[in-house]
C-alpha cells in the first residue's frame, strides 16, 4: 500500500470515530454557540476590534476542545495497533489533515454565529473569510503537533498548555493584525502580503517539525 493510502487510511478512520461518537462533536459545538451566546448577553454588538479579538479568541479555546483531543483519547493498545499497521509519518500527516479539516468547520460555525448574534463589522467578507479558513488551519497544526507531543507525558492537558502558549500567542497576535484587513483597516499591500507569507511560513515549519520529531515519539 502506497503512502497516500495509509494517510486516507487513517483520516478515515477518525471520520468514522467523530460519526460514532457524535457527542463529542455536538459538545465542542454547544460549547462555541453556549459562549457566542454569552457574549450576546454581555455585549451585544461590540467594536470591530473587540469584535475580532474576541472571536480569535474563541478560536484558540475551540482549537484546544476540538483538535487537541485527537491524541489524548488514543490508547495505548489502539496506538501499538497502528504502530503495526503504518508508519508515523502517514499517521501524523493524516492527523494534521484530520484537524485542519474539523477546526476549518468550527472556524466556519463560529463566523457565522458571530455575525448573527454579535454583529457583522466585516467589509470584505470573502476576505475575511479566507483569513479565518488559513488562521484555522495554522491553529490546527500547533495543536495537533503540541498534543502529538503531550499524549506521551503523564500530566498531557497541563503540559499542553505549557508548550503551547509561547507559540500560540505571537500566532494568534499575527490572525488578529491580518484579519484586520477584512474589518476595513488600510495595510500596504506588500505589507499585508509579508504577514499572510509569514504564516504560510509558520505552518510549513510546523509541519516539517511534526513529520522529523514525531517518528522519535512513534518508538516510544
Amino acid at each position: 500500500m502506497q503512502s497516500y493510502q495509509y494517510i486516507l487510511a487513517m483520516f478515515k478512520k477518525d471520520l468514522l470515530l467523530e460519526l460514532r461518537q457524535q457527542y463529542t462533536f455536538y459538545g465542542v459545538l454547544l460549547y462555541v454557540g453556549s459562549t457566542i451566546f454569552v457574549l450576546y448577553l454581555a455585549m451585544q454588538q461590540p467594536e470591530s476590534n473587540v469584535w475580532n479579538g474576541l472571536f480569535w479568541m474563541i478560536q484558540l479555546f475551540v482549537c484546544v476542545n476540538a483538535v487537541a483531543r485527537s491524541f489524548l483519547q488514543e490508547t495505548r493498545g489502539r496506538m501499538l495497533y497502528f504502530y503495526s499497521v503504518c508508519g508515523p509519518v502517514q499517521f501524523i500527516i493524516a492527523k494534521l489533515l484530520y484537524n485542519s479539516v474539523i477546526m476549518l468547520l468550527m472556524s466556519s460555525i463560529s463566523l457565522l454565529l458571530f455575525q448573527l448574534l454579535l454583529g457583522n463589522p466585516i467589509l470584505n467578507f470573502w476576505q475575511f473569510a479566507a483569513i479565518v479558513w488559513l488562521g484555522a488551519v495554522s491553529l490546527g497544526l500547533v495543536f495537533s503537533m503540541l498534543a502529538a507531543i503531550a499524549s506521551k507525558a503523564q500530566q498531557q492537558a497541563s503540559l499542553m498548555a505549557i508548550m503551547g502558549f509561547p507559540i500560540i500567542i505571537p500566532q494568534l497576535l499575527l490572525l488578529i493584525r491580518i484579519s484586520k484587513a477584512g474589518l476595513g483597516e488600510v495595510f500596504k499591500e506588500s505589507a499585508l502580503a509579508d504577514m499572510i507569507w509569514l504564516l504560510v511560513g509558520f505552518d510549513a515549519l510546523v509541519i516539517v517539525l511534526a513529520i522529523i520529531l514525531f517518528p522519535f515519539l512513534w518508538k516510544d
